[in-house]
């Protein structure tokens, strides 16, 4: 294996971190704040450790299985890492691990926070701080491909090191017209809710951080109280509308766009994604108006926003859902496992392996009334091969068991069982908020330092989708000669 060659990618992922400290210190320059030289001086280092990298290492076209997935690991990790620095020397309440989980909760497009007060963080730190979710939202190595052009067999190793396991089966595209619709719709997305949500009366600051997490669905926003602080309905109607848009697979939301809108619910997995949203808000609005007395149009206000949101793994909130119900509470915890497709930019289990799952149990039933009978799993008419069945289902089984065992370590370091659970399920998801003293109203400034490095490590398992981040820290899969 070579590491110079996987040094070289990894330089050009600390380039495009560069690009927006950059960005970010203009923007510090312009409303005269605090965090313009922890920005500037943050760029530089990430400029020249990526030029660093980059001079003393040949280009290549040709990587193997190994070098891509090490790229892939490296290029988050790196980005994480650079990341950290805006934080601690600008200083406040980040002292490192505090700027570590802050960070990987953005790049990973979690939303998880430890600030206590977001108001009086500086605007400059506020926009990196939503920059690294759109960053991280569609992918880093995503966006590194699409400004390079055409290398080879690397860039086709690469997208599929990068995107979701469970989207590569039913994956036809070539790898660079893939990243074109991948990029494009994000990009379209993004000025799409900045002109809305500036229209219904936001800042245009605030509308590009907002849209920035929303796109991404990660929910940093640079208010105290979320989306709840502007009392808009028509700002929560945009953002509800871009969330569902958001945790669609790019794909399919592309063939919509080109006029093919009859794709869009061909898809059993999409007629799923909507079908369960819709009776996740029927039922929270029903409970919080027959239990809390919330009046028909607030209860249905409520639901939408927050169920939508935590669906979507987006994480915005409009309420303090921690004192919702016992079974609306349940509806959450429930959404923040399964999130949205495969292909967008939604973390958790995907409803991609959600109907696989169910697809499986149906013809186990099947095949359990006709023992001799050989009855394919179908998904919109195409048989599933079982290895892909098998797959997603033993995913499943991890991604749960890691839920389980990192509940149980934050429970032994002292926080509450509803906080542990729940904030492990945001962790894993990419949710954000969970339930407890980590809910849509509260942060994570409280867990303990090893809890916060735990919870850092879930949220990069997460949106690795585990196994790339297991082979990396398995020395026994490196054993092969290391060249430079």
């Amino acid at each position: 294996m070579r590491i110079g060659v996987v040094l070289r990618y990894v330089a050009l992922a600390l380039f495009l971190n560069a690009f927006f400290m950059f960005l970010s210190a203009g923007l510090s320059l312009f409303y005269k704040d605090a965090a313009f030289l922890p920005l500037l001086y943050s760029g530089i280092v990430a400029t020249l450790l990526g030029c660093f990298l980059l001079i003393f290492v040949p280009s290549t076209d040709n990587i193997t299985n190994k070098e891509g997935l090490l790229i892939v690991v490296l290029s988050w990790l790196s980005s994480c890492l650079i990341g950290v620095l805006p934080y601690i020397l600008w200083g406040g309440v980040f002292d490192f691990t505090n700027a570590w989980f802050e960070s990987v909760s953005g790049f990973t497009t979690t939303g998880s926070t430890i600030l206590i007060d977001i108001e009086v963080v500086p605007k400059g730190l506020l926009f990196w701080r939503a920059a690294t979710h759109w960053i991280g939202g569609i992918g880093i190595i995503i966006f590194v491909l699409s400004i390079l052009p055409y290398i080879g067999i690397a860039e086709i190793l690469l997208f599929k090191k990068e995107i979701s396991s469970v989207m590569q089966h039913n994956f036809h595209l070539r790898a660079r017209r893939a990243i074109q619709i991948l990029v494009g719709v994000y990009l379209v997305l993004t000025f799409l809710e900045t002109g809305t949500l500036v229209l219904c009366g936001m800042s245009l600051f605030d509308a590009v951080t907002h849209a920035f997490a929303t796109i991404a669905t990660g929910g940093f926003s640079p208010r105290n109280a979320s989306i709840a602080y502007y009392h808009s309905t028509a700002i929560e109607v945009v953002v509800i509308i871009f969330m569902i848009l958001s945790g669609i697979n790019f794909v399919l939301l592309f063939s919509a766009i080109t006029g093919k809108f009859k794709q869009l619910f061909a898809s059993s997995v999409m007629r799923y994604y909507l079908l369960m949203l819709l009776l996740g808000v029927i039922f929270a609005s029903l409970d919080l108006y027959l239990v809390q007395n919330k009046s028909l149009f607030q209860a249905l206000r409520y639901a939408s926003f927050n169920i939508i949101s935590v669906g979507t793994s987006t994480g915005f909130a409009t309420t303090d859902t921690a004192i919702w119900p016992g079974f609306s509470r349940l509806l959450l915890i429930f959404f923040a496992l399964q999130c949205a497709s495969s292909g967008s930019t939604s973390g958790g289990i995907k409803v991609d392996r959600m109907v696989i799952l169910f697809k499986s149990f149906v013809n186990q039933i099947r095949m359990a009334m006709h023992p001799n009978a050989v009855i394919p799993i179908r998904i919109d008419g195409i048989a599933l091969k079982e290895e892909v069945a098998l797959k997603s289902i033993l995913y499943i089984m991890v991604y749960l068991i890691i839920v389980f065992f990192s509940s149980v370590l934050l429970s032994a370091m002292g926080v509450d069982l509803l906080s542990a659970f729940s904030g492990t399920v945001a962790a894993m998801g990419n949710v954000g908020p969970g339930l407890g003293s980590v809910g849509s109203t509260g942060n994570f400034a409280h867990i303990p330092a090893a809890g916060k490095w735990l919870l850092s490590l879930t949220m990069l398992l997460g949106r690795l989708e585990v196994y790339a981040l297991v082979i990396f820290i398995t020395p026994a899969q490196w054993k092969s000669t290391v060249a430079y």
